[in-house]
């Protein structure tokens, strides 16, 4: 008996992608396309196994990958989100719910909306939470006119999680870029007081100095997330404070400690790729902390 379930379609099949898409399949979704702009590339060669192991079908374009689709899921770098919705486009046929879930500013979802014009029914959507372990479940904020009529089928069909912002397209990319400028501006700092604190020989000083001041965080966490989330993530992190950036600008906010995390943000993903790093991240705690030191430059 075929499933009265939404199709879905997924444009950029990285990390969210991926973890949404295994999480609907287990949730009872049969039919779910993915396209990536990396399927044609050996660097693709990852992404298309994780979709084979999930039960996707894989796209051989845009084009193929949201025909017949019920709902598209953009789920690309902060850099290629306008692309994505132009790859798609000329493609678009039945009306389709176009979820943006991609860390951008609010202008910037809105220039997305008007590339795709009445051919498809936007929704600004922001993930409030880490990906994982919740996956589909994660909690969403979903803006836009069509938002609220979209709720009940991501909620009830799909079983996801779910609030509504605001009828206004770029509401719910608000909230997610300017709470970046705390979580991943805390991210570099961490970086940055424990690299200098590691080089001079007080890290477990200044971690205990720090929990008279915040007696609520267990620091040795704190240091080992953050700089682990840095390292395998930065560079992509780096693209979204450039969004955040690009929002406190629209708000007529100078962005200063944003764009410092960018530099930061990215020198710690550039480092993340060295083999010393990668096998620390594992280890956690004063392993990452001494092997991204050591990497940096005297």
């Amino acid at each position: 008996m075929s499933s009265n379930k939404p199709r879905l379609c997924f444009i950029g099949f990285g990390e969210a992608g991926q973890a949404i898409a295994s999480g609907l399949r287990e949730a009872g979704v049969e039919q779910i396309a993915a396209w990536d702009i990396l399927f044609p590339e050996d660097r693709g060669a990852a992404l298309k196994q994780a979709g084979e192991k999930i039960g996707a079908r894989l796209a051989s374009s845009a084009a193929d990958a949201v025909a017949n689709s019920d709902i598209i899921v953009s789920a690309v770098t902060a850099g290629s989100s306008i692309d994505a919705a132009r790859s798609v486009a000329p493609h678009l046929s039945g009306n389709p719910y176009f979820l943006d879930v991609n860390s951008v500013s609010p202008g910037r979802k809105r220039e997305a909306a008007q590339v795709l014009g009445s051919g498809a029914r936007f929704v600004d959507v922001a993930i409030l939470a880490p990906i994982h372990p919740q996956r589909h479940q994660t909690p969403l904020l979903l803006a836009g006119p069509h938002a609220a009529t979209v709720m009940p089928l991501l909620i009830d069909e799909l079983d996801m999680r779910g609030t509504i912002a605001s009828d206004q397209i770029g509401a719910a990319a608000a909230l997610k870029m300017i709470r970046s400028v705390m979580i991943k501006g805390i991210e570099a700092l961490t970086a940055e007081c424990f690299l200098a604190a590691q080089r001079a020989g007080i890290a477990e000083e200044v971690a205990a100095s720090l929990h008279n001041n915040y007696p609520t965080l267990d620091w040795d966490k704190v240091i080992s997330y953050n700089l682990e989330r840095m390292a395998s993530h930065g560079i992509r992190r780096a693209e979204e404070m450039e969004q955040v950036a690009a929002t406190l600008t629209e708000l007529g906010i100078a962005p200063l400690m944003a764009e410092a995390t960018v530099t930061r943000q990215r020198e710690m993903g550039e480092l993340g790729k060295r083999d010393a790093v990668r096998s620390a991240k594992a280890e956690g705690g004063a392993a990452i902390l001494e092997a991204i030191s050591k990497s940096l430059k005297p």
